[in-house]
């Protein structure tokens, strides 16, 4: 099974009801675990014949802010779902020049500026140190470059992606401090998915879609409404693309994923 984590603005992509667009969705699923609840149900859906667990980041309807998520009880209900492997979703505010709004990206790298949230699994007596120099699946990034290629959706192929804390938006100097750490998004959402993904060996690669530009680089005030309207404006290609990627990716894992605890244990 591949689960697919969707935030602002990409709820559509599977609905609520059945039959959609070609979009099966067979059942909703409440998952308990022992970190809490997920942010929602498990929408198990029927997508390019590949069976995929969708979950809202944010609730549906959004509800839950960035820095609230039960990140752990997410990645844990996927895991306990049968999953290998989970595509994110992202709305980014561009840093990079190159990094327009509209743009999609595929994520390559992250810078981790979050603080208070629960970021491991490992948080007992056991002491776990997974590698995370490679932060996303190689396999599963180089499916969702090679679907983009198939189905006519232009990517970025690289992108590092700097996470905040949230709620507030950023400074314009912040940003100009993240630009010389090498970032080339911002978002408030991608740690520590990541790292949860990888202490449970599950894959996991990020899809960016920057929607506006970070702060003080367009003069502009910055508003929630222009993220959901590009978010909105890029659903129909990121619901193309995942369409793709589903229907290329290899049955069996060739990564190294599924071995992160491999030699990581104290």
């Amino acid at each position: 099974m591949i689960g697919v984590i969707g935030g602002s603005g990409l709820y559509e992509i599977v609905g609520t009801t059945r039959n959609r667009e070609g979009v099966v969705v067979r059942e909703e699923r409440k998952i308990s675990t022992p970190y809490g609840e997920p942010s929602g149900l498990y929408r198990i859906c029927e997508i390019a014949g590949r069976e995929v667990a969708f979950l809202p980041r944010h609730g549906s309807p959004h509800h839950i802010a960035p820095h609230k998520v039960n990140y752990r009880a997410n990645i844990r209900g996927f895991k306990e779902l049968g999953v290998e492997r989970i595509i994110t979703v992202n709305a980014v505010g561009g840093i990079n020049p190159e990094m327009v709004p509209g743009r999609i990206a595929v994520l390559d790298q992250i810078i981790d500026m979050t603080e208070g949230r629960e970021r491991t699994f490992y948080d007992k007596e056991e002491i776990v140190h997974v590698d995370f120099t490679e932060p996303y699946c190689s396999e599963l990034r180089s499916a969702i470059i090679s679907a983009g290629e198939k189905a006519g959706v232009e990517l970025k192929q690289k992108a590092a992606y700097i996470c905040t804390n949230g709620p507030r938006l950023e400074t314009a100097a912040e940003i100009k401090a993240f630009s010389l750490l090498g970032a080339d998004v911002v978002g408030m959402t991608g740690m520590p998915e990541a790292s949860l993904a990888r202490e449970l060996g599950i894959c996991l690669a990020g899809i960016a879609v920057i929607t506006n530009y970070a702060a003080g680089i367009s003069g502009k005030k910055l508003t929630t409404t222009e993220v959901v309207e590009k978010m909105a404006e890029s659903t129909e290609r990121i619901k193309v693309l995942l369409t793709k990627v589903f229907s290329i990716i290899p049955d069996q894992r060739n990564c190294g994923c599924r071995d992160a605890l491999k030699d990581a244990r104290m």
